[in-house]
């Protein structure tokens, strides 16, 4: 659990640090309200990703545990 909150923080000071340059179309997105909808659906992606990852451990650690 560790490792996976080492690797969460430096990918996000990883992404805080490359982003200081100017993109246009993100700024054209950020105009139009539409960035936002992109980094939900992203964060709806990942939070299902990760969920769907504690389940199957979960799962394997049961059937390991039964053998």
């Amino acid at each position: 659990m560790n490792k996976l909150l080492l690797l969460l923080a430096g990918i996000f000071f990883a992404s805080v640090a490359t982003a200081q340059d100017k993109v246009e179309m993100a700024d054209v997105m950020r105009s139009n309200g539409k960035i936002y909808v992109v980094v939900a659906v992203c964060l709806t992606i990942l939070i299902g990703l990760i969920l769907y990852m504690f389940s199957i451990d979960k799962k394997i650690s049961r059937l390991e545990k039964d053998k």
